[in-house]
């Protein structure tokens, strides 16, 4: 009765209840294994994870990578290095830099914050040999302020697991006295067991083991097996042995899963062209699916192909009218082609489904100032102020700071400028547009320590390096104001006032 009670609260999705109830039971009888397989499944499907979206790197991965990639991969062919051609960036792209800001990789910003697309340092190959100190100190940078990334992918998962079992005190299953041998002959079993070991101790070595014995077992016809084989070798860093499980799981049997792993793989070892055919494929056999629609939209945004992105994008819109991604891209593609009024009905679209965090009503307010709706527009920041945490709070006062200068209140500016650098001390644009503010008072020496920081924290940002290129030569520094000015060229080629001060400079030194 007690089994069957354990069942029924397992099947509603209340795992804490089935967990007690099949605890309680245990400790009478600890070779009932229904009750155990109904805890085991109970204690895995509480700490599930949806694991087919790419994470973010850890520190070994990035500084020990040896995958190799050319140094000048063609364009569309790299998703670490998007905007490489063997000239410079392409044009698409450096048409758009002016317009829309870039990501630390040098990627265009897509409007829906993704994990390991926008932190990723570049390594010592791609940066053309910069100094090793530098690029260690930039891989330990974790994505948010003051946070460090993991020394593995796997350490993330590592101490989600040890959490996990301290919460419940006990250690349920000893896996180091298990005989997975045993448990490779009783196929359901060893699948609670494997999924256990994946997503609750995140021990991929243990199921390894297990998933390979079952395999034989199962004379190499489990299609889920293989899977689990798979994923296990992709969490030890074995990505070609993950693709050939993957390919041989789809060959046994067509599942949407399946496509998402395989393409997660060749994503990580960056081959998104490889990555798009097998998401296009899929699709073709699951037209219905969006998982596979907007995975191939985001390849797309991680190749700088926005437009191509878009398309499928309003694709996942045409099969799922509620889907949050796509219609935050959408918004923000919008917002940065000059359609702020079709920004904001998104966003408010968002509004109306349910959002409501410190982003949404950042942007909401960016769009009703650039829409005319000046009073909107301040309630709108009061929102977002007041549900912002030290996260993001800078970039709240940043934007605070643009309207306030697009209004001509450059005091206000220059106090919004101020707080956003007190709450996050490498909000680079926000020093940037203080040395603008103290450039405009007369304050030379103050404008260039702002612009020096800016550019020491943002290197893949133009502005600031332009902005103290145009100093240093009205200072009459023009050895200075060279370097700077080839510095913001080499980011974006196509800046109209780098080209005009480096034709000055070019002048200067003809004339010397």
């Amino acid at each position: 009765m007690d089994a069957i009670l354990a069942l029924s609260r397992f099947r509603r999705r209340r795992f804490d209840d089935a967990i007690e109830i099949s605890s309680n039971m245990l400790e009478k009888n600890y070779a009932d294994q229904a009750l155990w397989f109904i805890k085991c499944r109970s204690l895995t499907a509480k700490n599930f994870v949806d694991d087919t979206d790419l994470e973010d790197e850890g520190v070994a991965e990035i500084l020990l990578e040896d995958n190799a990639m050319a140094s000048a991969p063609r364009p569309g062919t790299s998703i670490h290095r998007p905007t490489t051609t063997a000239s410079g960036r392409t044009s698409a792209m450096a048409s758009r830099q002016g317009a829309r800001p870039t990501t630390q990789s040098g990627r265009l910003t897509t409007g829906f914050a993704r994990p390991g697309t926008s932190t990723r340092p570049q390594s010592r190959q791609q940066q053309g040999g910069v100094n090793a100190r530098d690029l260690v100190s930039t891989a330990f940078q974790g994505s948010r302020p003051g946070t460090s990334r993991p020394v593995t992918s796997s350490g993330r998962f590592v101490r989600l697991g040890t959490a996990s079992m301290k919460a419940m005190g006990d250690k349920f299953i000893n896996t180091e006295q298990l005989d997975f041998k045993k448990y490779a002959k009783r196929p359901a079993i060893a699948k609670a067991l494997c999924d256990y070991l994946i997503y609750l101790e995140h021990n991929p070595k243990k199921a390894l083991e297990l998933a390979a014995l079952a395999t034989v077992e199962a004379e190499y016809n489990d299609w889920w097996w293989k899977a689990r084989l798979g994923k296990c070798y992709y969490q030890l860093g074995l990505y070609r042995d993950a693709e050939k499980q993957f390919k041989s799981a789809l060959r046994q049997q067509d599942m949407v899963v399946l496509y998402l792993e395989l393409c997660k793989v060749y994503l990580r070892m960056d081959q998104p062209n490889t990555a798009l055919e097998w998401y296009a494929k899929g699709s073709h056999n699951h037209p219905a699916d969006t998982h596979l629609i907007l995975g191939i939209a985001r390849v797309y945004d991680m190749i700088d192909d926005i437009d191509r992105g878009i398309q499928y994008y309003e694709k996942v819109l045409d099969n799922d009218s509620s889907n949050v991604e796509a219609i935050a891209c959408l918004a923000s593609n919008s917002f940065y082609e000059d359609q702020p009024e079709i920004a904001l009905r998104l966003y408010r679209r968002l509004l109306q489904m349910g959002v409501n965090n410190t982003e949404l009503w950042t942007n909401l307010a960016l769009c009703c100032f650039y829409s005319s709706q000046y009073d909107m527009s301040l309630n709108c920041f009061e929102r977002a102020l007041a549900l912002a945490d030290d996260e993001n709070m800078a970039d709240v006062w940043y934007n605070v700071g643009q309207v306030a200068i697009g209004i001509g209140d450059l005091g206000l500016a220059y106090e919004a400028f101020k707080i956003a650098v007190s709450v996050d001390g490498n909000h680079a644009n926000s020093f940037n547009c203080l040395g603008v503010l103290e450039l405009r008072q007369g304050k030379a020496n103050e404008a260039k320590n702002h612009f020096a920081t800016a550019c020491e924290l943002a290197p893949h940002i133009y502005e600031p390096f332009y902005n103290q290129a145009l100093l240093a030569f009205h200072l009459g520094d023009f050895k200075s104001s060279y370097d700077h000015v080839v510095t913001s060229l080499d980011i974006y080629p196509e800046h109209n006032e780098s080209q005009e001060l480096l034709q000055k400079l070019k002048l200067k030194f003809m004339s010397l």
